[in-house]
């Protein structure tokens, strides 16, 4: 038996427990792992308070990632003890995820604990890091450089844009932050933002075009904030879109791409094969400081996960949440 947080939805309604399961009852994969740590993301804050349809199947455990060490391996890629990590490929939705003390799951969908890292470390990053890597890697891809001016993290005091911050900032960048929570401006700036702006400046419908101001963007917002952030966008400038904290909705014209060359690169950190993970994770060993992880993270209980949900589609949470799962 293990613990784990199990969401169901029938006659009794939609409900998420704390609750004990059998190893037996794992879904199908070729390798088991004993989980150390998880995080909770915006994915599993409305897979648990059940704000949104992200959950595919059920009963659910959420999770959409996780690291620790293999218990079984009927796959050569990895062995008994190997100290693994998981980010996407539906874990949490249509498969059982990482808010548990167990999991199962294909060996294609896992990577080696990236050098540099402990688990726990790995997991401050966690989905949104790398996600937020990602956003950087489609930018430096792009062919952007420091010189060419500001760049735009929406979203800013969130997982995604908190690193995107940190990330872009250690490149020599010049960030300025979009959050909801203005009273969060010095953690942002310690996190290298040189301007904090209150989230409402974007927030609402705006013009197809703008004054040019962005030579990047990071987006994890999407509506009125995307649309408004690629008008602002400087010509032959680039925005990468990963996230719809404001709505899935994109009321925009297609006036910045075909008057202004404005790129838009949606960002996929689910299904990402495995080698640019890898890379993405090289990257972050390179870039990201120990201590802004400190200053990013959170610990928290698997049981605390349930309350934690709620807040963080509330938008009352700073940075990243780790789950210790063995808590």
């Amino acid at each position: 038996m293990f613990k784990a947080i199990l969401v169901n939805k029938d006659d009794q309604g939609y409900r998420a427990q704390l609750t004990e399961i059998n190893e037996a009852d794992l879904p199908a994969g070729d390798v088991t792992v004993r989980v150390l740590y998880s995080t909770l993301n915006y994915k599993d804050g409305l897979a648990i308070t059940g704000k949104g349809p992200v959950v595919r199947a059920f009963p659910m455990v959420p999770g959409i990632d996780f690291a620790g060490e293999v218990l079984e391996s009927a796959n050569p890629d990895f062995r008994v003890g190997d100290q693994v990590l998981l980010n996407g490929w539906g874990v949490g939705e249509g498969h059982w995820g990482g808010l548990a003390q167990m999991a199962r799951v294909k060996a294609d969908w896992l990577i080696p604990l990236p050098k540099g890292f402990t688990p726990k470390q790995a997991l401050a990053i966690g989905t949104a890091g790398y996600t937020a890597m990602l956003c950087v890697m489609a930018l430096q891809r792009h062919g952007l450089k420091p010189s060419d001016g500001e760049v735009l993290v929406t979203g800013a005091a969130g997982g995604v844009g908190s690193f995107a911050i940190a990330l872009l900032s250690k490149l020599g960048f010049t960030v300025v932050a979009s959050t909801g929570r203005m009273s969060e401006a010095e953690y942002l700036k310690s996190l290298g933002a040189t301007e904090v702006i209150d989230r409402t400046i974007l927030a609402s419908p705006g013009k197809p075009l703008a004054k040019e101001r962005w030579a990047a963007v990071v987006d994890s917002v999407g509506s009125h904030t995307l649309a408004n952030a690629c008008a602002q966008t400087k010509s032959d400038g680039a925005v990468a879109a990963c996230g719809l904290a404001q709505g899935m909705d994109f009321p925009s014209t297609v006036a910045p791409f075909i008057l202004r060359g404005v790129t838009l690169y949606g960002v996929n950190s689910v299904t990402v094969p495995r080698a640019k993970r890898i890379a993405a994770y090289e990257q972050l060993s390179q870039l990201v400081d120990l201590k802004t992880l400190d200053e990013i993270s959170h610990e928290i209980s698997l049981e605390q996960s349930i309350p934690y949900a709620a807040e963080l589609i509330a938008g009352n949470v700073r940075g990243r949440l780790i789950v210790d799962v063995n808590q």
